[in-house]
């Protein structure tokens, strides 16, 4: 028979072992989240729930986006301030647009069309659903060596370049593959 004392030493090492993984598991949740908020992980699944490109999931894919690819996009500042304010998009959510028109290209936007290449490619609304003016890019030109043109042609209501021009390429975050769309 195991010694009373046994039994509560036994007792004390478990609890101690117990307290220890769970510090463990505690520190490295927490360093976890503290990474984030260092580090803007690039996502590798996206969920897209805007009616404005088709809704389901998808996938980063590799190599360099086309123009008709859908991508993977942060809004420049001042856009995704007014996406925000708005509440078409909180500031730090990147939005899944197709690229219409790649550097180079040349854009022109007349009156309520958007022309690519001398074709219209699609038009604008003056005002969102809520009522709110919208603001409308008013060049035409050819786009700079950095710059892609992003629209969502088959959604009217789409808030895309046709309303706040051309984006940094840079801003691309990746190509976007569907896995799973309605």
């Amino acid at each position: 028979m195991i010694a009373r004392r046994s039994l509560h030493l036994i007792g004390s090492r478990l609890r101690r072992l117990r307290a220890r993984k769970t510090l463990a598991a505690a520190s490295i949740g927490l360093g976890l989240i503290g990474f984030t908020a260092f580090v803007n992980p690039t996502p590798v699944l996206v969920w897209n729930a805007s009616t404005s490109a088709p809704i389901g999931l998808y996938g980063l894919g590799l190599g360099a986006a086309r123009a008709g690819d859908f991508v993977l996009v942060r809004l420049p500042k001042m856009t995704a301030h007014l996406a925000d304010q708005r509440g078409y998009l909180p500031r730090n959510v990147p939005l899944v647009k197709r690229i219409a028109a790649l550097p180079h290209e040349h854009v022109c936007a007349f009156n309520d069309a958007i022309i690519i290449g001398g074709e219209i490619v699609t038009h604008r609304v003056p005002v969102d659903t809520q009522g709110r003016t919208l603001p409308w890019w008013n060049e035409c030109r050819a786009l700079t060596g950095d710059e892609v043109f992003l629209i969502n042609g088959e959604a009217p209501g789409s808030f895309d370049s046709r309303y706040f021009g051309p984006v940094p390429a840079a801003n691309i975050v990746g190509r976007l593959v569907p896995l799973w769309t309605e």
